[in-house]
């Protein structure tokens, strides 16, 4: 990895008309604290009862967002897991015990085009600039991998790095995500969360990545933000994940 300056990229899951109210309080706080860009992925049509293309509120709560200098990136389409019931052990326990969410997981080459197209169409309807396709639960089938290398997106991820498209080349770029559905989960989670951020403290940039039922309860609401506040004082620039992975393409480019 090239050196560039230290980074922490703040990233909101699963954002959409019915989540967004769950992420409003907490933006708001991040916002406080000065220009604070962050990377907000975007789901189309949540759970398939959440269609952004009808919802001009939601849709210009983006646009605001936008204008303050975020990225929106696309985020699966329904993110739901639709397909047929999973057949082997493998992927029973990756589609109902990992999670119930990996929409892109079982889609096949065609099925995967038809909705990351969709997703593509959406963003431009709206005018939304679009760089990355970051699939739920960071779940991609050898379909979805495959028609990511022809679709005009400059990057996806998985919960350690992020890929340059269309070669998949991995860059870096450690996370920290909650599990914060239950007490018992969110005090495991703070104990995990503890330990990574010290960890990653010579990492050229730190994920965080929250979601929407972090906001619902105050414990991990206030540790993300003041985990966020830590690292932006402990020198760390907050950047979007596109702005990122041009700086380091660009350091990249600079040092051959």
């Amino acid at each position: 990895m090239v050196e560039t300056e230290r980074s922490v990229l703040l990233v909101l899951h699963d954002v959409s008309p019915e989540t967004w109210p769950d992420y409003q309080p907490f933006v708001e706080a991040v916002d406080a604290l000065g220009a604070i860009a962050m990377t907000l992925l975007v789901v189309p049509d949540f759970h398939k009862r959440n269609p952004i293309v009808t919802d001009a509120w939601f849709q210009q709560e983006m646009e605001r967002r936008l204008g303050r200098g975020d990225e929106l990136a696309l985020h699966g389409y329904y993110h739901c897991d639709d397909s047929p019931a999973p057949r082997t052990p493998r992927d029973y326990f990756m589609r109902r015990i990992f999670t119930w969410e990996g929409e892109f997981y079982s889609l096949d080459r065609d099925q995967a085009l038809t909705r990351l197209h969709a997703g593509i169409q959406l963003f431009a309807r709206l005018d939304w600039p679009l760089h990355g396709f970051v699939a739920p639960a960071w779940l991609m089938s050898p379909g979805t991998r495959e028609v990511l290398r022809e679709l005009p997106f400059s990057y996806t991820s998985d919960p350690q790095h992020l890929f340059t498209l269309p070669d998949f080349n991995p860059i870096d770029a450690p996370g920290i995500v909650w599990s914060a559905r239950s007490a018992w989960r969110r005090g495991v989670s703070k104990l995990v969360g503890d330990r990574l951020e010290q960890k990653f403290q010579t990492a050229p940039t730190i994920r965080l990545g929250l979601h929407p039922v972090d906001m619902r309860h105050s414990f991990s609401r206030n540790y993300w933000l003041q985990l966020l506040q830590r690292l932006i004082v402990n020198g760390r620039t907050p950047m979007t994940k596109a702005d990122w992975l041009t700086t380091q393409l660009t350091a990249v480019r600079n040092a051959a």
